[in-house]
């Protein structure tokens, strides 16, 4: 095609929106049956480098519509609207074991996409694209305020959403990284929820005490939403992810100051030592982490080593306890944790104790640990520090990059509804659900 005769016209629309809304590409101005690579890349924060790219031949008209039409090859295959973003990968020559995770929330993430004649798989900073725009991803709407918070010992930061409050409160606990992590609760802010993301693991007070914190920590940070001027206090909700499971497992059923409306934990369960500390827990968690072993291929080998779910009742949350609605996210592929058999069997606990109507579980195939807001792209092993050891952890977290972005479409929309429902709406619990996808 000659540059002087067509110039391709590239639109992504919206150009700037919250990373859980769609955006329709199109490419016009092109030859019918023009065949061009559509490519997208985001500089991460720490200097890394991701990509993903699609090929395409366009029609009649001489357009490709992302939305509509199949790709034929590249990072992802077939229709599929955001197939450009959560198929996103290091480029070549990276270091392995890279995520990504937005560092600072104030700002956009940004995605470049281009179009390169002909079905291109390599060498792209190379070559002129016949167009180019950048897109913005944003973690924060517009008028969500982000609140610092430090009393009483907590590292933690609020966000609020827009608008004149008192808003739902949320408190949101990730994994066994540690750090302040506060992508997501400023997503769940942008949605109307007082979300505050909470550092348990490597906040101020254990790195100068070299004691981790005990339950109070997580009563004080309850108490910090429950009584800010605009939070409902008494509708509060627990999110946890990984780790972040079995403490919000933990303080749902046995604290005596949190009084939770609901609460959703992803890929994680209630097996611990029920009167262990925080350290206790983790530690008893590692042994899978130092379980890791490699085939003849240098494969990661994990999920037969995983431990199983024990029967003394000891070492598990009693959930047939439980007063709240509870939301379980599980991938039947998770290679970290057996949250889909920790989820079965506390699907039985309730059965028994007869409080099954509060359980709602939502399993999905070829799904791996890690399940995040939508269009986040799918890591199956990625590296970070352990807390314990302070040493570098390979992490296999498992799952099929198609499935398992599919799964946290919708896993993130029904967690949405289910906050709504018990933070907004009525206060009677439905009645035991269970998902497959």
């Amino acid at each position: 095609m000659d540059r002087r005769q067509c110039r391709v016209k590239l639109s992504v629309q919206p150009s700037r929106g919250l990373v859980d809304e769609k955006f329709i590409i199109l490419v016009q101005n092109t030859p019918p049956g023009f065949r061009l690579t559509i490519h997208a890349l985001h500089k991460c924060e720490d200097g890394h480098s991701w990509e993903a790219f699609a090929h395409y031949t366009t029609n009649a008209t001489g357009t490709v519509n992302v939305s509509e039409d199949p790709s034929l090859g590249g990072t992802y295959s077939g229709v599929e609207q955001m197939g450009l973003l959560w198929s996103l990968r290091p480029v070549p020559g990276s270091k392995p074991g890279l995520r990504i995770r937005k560092l600072y929330i104030q700002t956009p993430m940004e995605v470049t996409v281009s179009v390169y004649q002909g079905h291109q798989t390599e060498g792209f900073t190379d070559q002129v694209p016949l167009a180019s725009t950048v897109v913005e991803r944003w973690y924060m709407a517009p008028g969500v305020r982000r609140v610092p918070i430090t009393e009483d010992g907590l590292t933690a930061t609020l966000f609020l959403p827009s608008g004149l409050g008192p808003f739902p409160g949320l408190l949101d606990l990730w994994g066994g990284g540690g750090k302040l992590v506060e992508y997501r609760a400023a997503l769940l802010a942008s949605h109307g929820f007082a979300s505050l993301a909470l550092n348990y693991l490597t906040p101020k007070i254990t790195m100068e005490t070299g004691k981790m914190v005990d339950n109070d920590y997580f009563e004080t940070a309850y108490r910090v939403l429950e009584q800010h001027p605009e939070v409902l206090g008494s509708r509060i909700a627990m999110l946890g992810l990984s780790f972040g499971t079995s403490i919000t497992l933990r303080m749902a059923v046995y604290s005596k100051v949190m009084k939770l409306r609901c609460a959703v934990c992803i890929s994680g369960g209630h097996v611990q030592p029920i009167d262990g500390s925080v350290k206790q827990i983790l530690s008893s968690m590692d042994v899978n982490h130092r379980k890791i072993r490699f085939n003849e291929q240098n494969q990661l080998i994990w999920r037969d080593l995983l431990l199983p779910i024990p029967t003394d009742p000891a070492l598990k949350v009693d959930v047939g306890r439980l007063q709240c609605p509870l939301l379980l996210i599980v991938g039947e592929d998770d290679q970290s944790w057996p949250a889909y058999e920790s989820a079965m069997d506390m699907k039985d606990m309730m059965e028994r104790a007869g409080n099954d109507h509060l359980l709602t579980i939502l399993c999905y195939p070829n799904t791996g640990h890690l399940i995040e807001p939508p269009y986040s792209p799918h890591f199956q092993v990625s590296t970070f520090i352990s807390v314990t050891t302070s040493k570098e952890v390979v992490a296999v977290w498992g799952g099929e990059t198609g499935a398992h972005s599919r799964a946290q479409e919708d896993a993130w929309r029904k967690m949405l509804v289910f906050l709504r429902e018990n933070l907004y709406g009525s206060t009677n619990p439905g009645a035991a659900s269970f998902s497959r996808l």
